[in-house]
């Protein structure tokens, strides 16, 4: 059984290269896309889908690799790369008829959302971000003993082999460590939540570890490319974060900022489950973000 949206109806459409993604779609209006983040799948967005449904179509997919999405095998980095799942994204909408689009991403989610909107400017109308750095800044940030929050980029970094290994004999050890610390109240994610990211995770290591690694390459790549161009996202852009820059010591509005010249950064006190922890702070973000 799929846990959803309550009142979505749960559909699998065309992404990118023949895969298919799973998703769940309420509401009606102007259209928004979520997506999920790590350890999670589309769930994670049950109160602020539910919340936005009265005014917009909400599209809550399974990225590719996780929850009830196809799985393929990382043949070459391009399968997991941002750029190929923000591909995924469009032809998602494009299936259901939004030509045209906000999107708002959640961690992993985040980065995707982040790669539709340098790649596809002229289909996104919003862009929302929830508690992340773009993947090449989030590396330049990573450094000494604090970078150790972020031990798991630079295992799942590690070449094909070692890393799906030890995570699978552990999976509900491993994955579950991040749903127990990253949380501040872990009331917002009951145990039937919970364990449906268990077990979405338990059955999806490789095609996660994948898309960890494309994160240590391709996507930086991808990244630098950007940036070294000058490409900047053309779009109203709103970031929600904890307060990262203070822990690791950097300025994130600034990071942002280099990126985003419509930018609206804001600083939470929910945890980073803050879509499930602050739902009322987090659609308050994106109705005003789609006001913009």
């Amino acid at each position: 059984m799929i846990l959803t949206v309550p009142g979505f109806d749960h559909v699998r459409l065309p992404g990118a290269d023949g895969v298919e993604l799973a998703a769940a779609v309420g509401g009606s209006g102007s259209p928004v896309v979520l997506l999920h983040g790590f350890p999670q799948t589309h769930l994670m967005w049950r109160h602020v889908a539910e919340r936005l449904a009265d005014e917009h179509t909400v599209i809550c997919p399974d990225l590719r690799g996780y929850g009830a999405s196809d799985k393929p095998v990382a043949t070459d980095p391009e399968v997991y790369s941002k750029r190929t799942m923000a591909a995924d994204v469009v032809a998602l909408a494009a299936a259901l008829g939004h030509e045209r689009f906000a999107l708002v991403g959640h961690d992993r989610g985040a980065l995707v959302a982040f790669r539709a909107g340098l790649d596809h400017p002229e289909t996104l109308t919003h862009l929302g971000i929830l508690d992340v750095v773009p993947t090449l800044d989030m590396w330049n940030v990573l450094h000494g003993v604090p970078a150790a929050v972020g031990y798991h980029l630079f295992l799942m970094a590690q070449p094909p082999g070692l890393p799906e290994t030890m995570i699978a004999n552990s999976a509900d050890a491993f994955f579950g460590s991040f749903l127990d610390v990253w949380a501040r109240d872990p009331a917002a994610m009951p145990e039937p939540v919970r364990a449906a990211y268990l077990r979405a995770c338990a059955a999806a290591v490789p095609s996660i570890v994948a898309d960890y690694r494309a994160s240590a390459g391709i996507d930086v790549t991808h990244d630098q490319a950007d940036q070294d161009a000058g490409s900047q996202l053309a779009m109203p852009v709103t970031v929600v974060q904890q307060d990262w820059g203070v822990r690791l010591g950097y300025d994130a509005a600034a990071v942002w900022r280099a990126w985003a010249p419509d930018l609206d950064h804001r600083l939470t006190g929910a945890g980073h489950f803050m879509a499930e922890e602050a739902p009322d702070e987090i659609t308050g973000a994106i109705r005003d973000l789609l006001l913009r």
